[in-house]
């Protein structure tokens, strides 16, 4: 997040708290009277955080009480998942959920910490991002997506592609594209996307899907080269950035975000908390940022929330199964 954008997220944090103090004391009286905390199960610095703490900003306003964000990464976010499925359901205690969390890792993981539909109750959407595929100077030569594909095809099994880690969105998209394309390449997955991206940008690994915001900053510097999007349509931030479509190839692939708490809250509590997100979701600094990091800016209702999450799960299904993958 840069300078000038924070500093606008905080601005208007403290001009939404202003024009929200003269309202009734009446619709904080019930909940919350105490900090909210949010558990992103990811380091800070990537989206996943920075937009967590986008959100808490503008929340902090609209509920009357601090809303701080803590970080608790691991196991592809089941050590996060799996503290917040255990806390008391107040709404106090919230989770960043993803794709991975709520619809890939029950897929996978044979001892899965957390039921993500018995544990946890939806509260709303708040992003989605689509993933990219970008190329270190290992390809340097590969000029576009097309030279990409047949370097992969003209060496099978040569060309390496990493991840930030086994059954997650940046090795499942590239799983896509391989089952699409019939290229092959050679998965090297690491825990996280910060040492990934460095693999990369170092030349040891060729290539791997990084979320839009990621590839763009990690572009701008040099480091990589962004190459296609995994998108039905390119992305504003970057528009010379072809989509797959456009080479012929229907792979889309990304990741959502959204808040979720521990089941069995008060109907009440998560219809305020809801409200919430999508004051914050709306405001126009954190608009502002997820268009920067070419995410989408999405609020649903917590119905809404818990079926969408269930037709994402349907949708991996059918590509793990096929690839066979479980973790232990």
């Amino acid at each position: 997040m840069s300078l000038r954008l924070r500093r606008r997220l905080v601005g208007a944090a403290a001009a939404l708290a202003a024009m929200l103090a003269g309202r009734s004391r009446a619709a904080h009286a019930a909940f919350p009277d105490r900090p909210v905390r949010i558990v992103v199960p990811w380091p800070p610095g990537a989206f996943t955080d920075v937009s967590a703490r986008a959100l808490a900003q503008v929340m902090t306003a609209s509920l009357g009480q601090p809303v701080v964000v803590e970080n608790r990464p691991g196991a592809t976010g089941a050590i996060g998942a799996e503290a917040v499925a255990r806390a008391a359901p107040d709404g106090y205690t919230l989770y960043v959920a993803s794709a991975e969390t709520h619809a890939i890792n029950p897929l996978v993981r044979r001892n899965l910490p957390y039921d993500p539909e018995a544990d946890f109750a939806p509260i709303s959407l708040y992003a989605r991002v689509p993933a990219t595929l970008v190329v270190g100077p290992s390809l340097r030569d590969v000029p576009d997506f097309a030279g990409f594909l047949a370097a992969a095809r003209a060496a099978p099994g040569r060309l390496t592609f990493a991840s930030w880690g086994i059954a997650s969105v940046s090795h499942l998209t590239m799983e896509k594209l391989i089952q699409a394309t019939g290229a092959e390449l050679l998965h090297v997955p690491f825990t996280g996307a910060a040492p990934a991206v460095t693999a990369v940008a170092g030349g040891q690994v060729d290539a791997m899907f990084l979320l839009a915001g990621t590839a763009m900053g990690a572009a701008r510097s040099g480091r990589v080269r962004i190459l296609a999007l995994a998108a039905d349509r390119r992305a504003d931030p970057m528009p010379d950035v072809p989509t797959l479509r456009e080479h012929g190839v229907g792979v889309e692939g990304g990741n959502w975000f959204a808040l979720a708490g521990p089941a069995r809250m008060p109907a009440e509590v998560v219809r305020r908390l809801a409200r919430a997100t999508a004051e914050a979701v709306h405001a126009p600094p954190v608009q502002e940022l997820f268009r920067a990091q070419a995410a989408e800016p999405s609020a649903t209702t917590p119905e809404a929330l818990r079926d969408f999450i269930a037709a994402d799960r349907a949708r991996w299904a059918e590509l793990i199964r096929r690839l066979n993958i479980q973790i232990e």
